[in-house]
């Protein structure tokens, strides 16, 4: 007999901090920093927009005359990231994260964000 398969939402983290879009590169690291993620899913007025990663940052910054005190996240971040329904089988998010060396998953539900899975969260799974 096989142990039936968990979703995503068993493992996920729910409420996961956020940044608006309009705000500067350096209040994302702040967030991060402080709250010790390394990913923050992108809003505008509330709308899921997208993702923004600490090796983002590290890359966006790296470049000449980028100031992350003016810069704002809406520059930097990641559009459409992948993202699933809080019922999605753990094992497929998995192989599809591994599959496409995703750090993260957003977790979507009625166009609102109730989640995050890292791959720290999948290694607990």
């Amino acid at each position: 007999m096989t142990k039936p398969i968990p979703s995503i939402q068993k493992y996920m983290t729910t409420c996961p901090y956020t940044i608006e879009a309009d705000q500067p590169l350096i209040k994302a690291h702040q967030l991060m920093r402080e709250h010790g993620i390394r990913h923050l899913p992108v809003l505008e007025r509330g709308k899921l927009r997208g993702i923004i990663s600490d090796r983002d940052l590290k890359f966006i910054e790296s470049f000449k005359d980028i100031d992350p005190k003016t810069m704002r996240v809406e520059d930097a971040f990641i559009p459409e990231p992948y993202s699933v329904d809080p019922s999605a089988p753990v094992d497929e998010v998995c192989a599809t994260m591994a599959e496409h060396k995703y750090g993260s998953v957003l977790v979507v539900q009625n166009e609102k964000l109730v989640g995050i899975f890292t791959w720290v969260d999948a290694l607990l799974a």
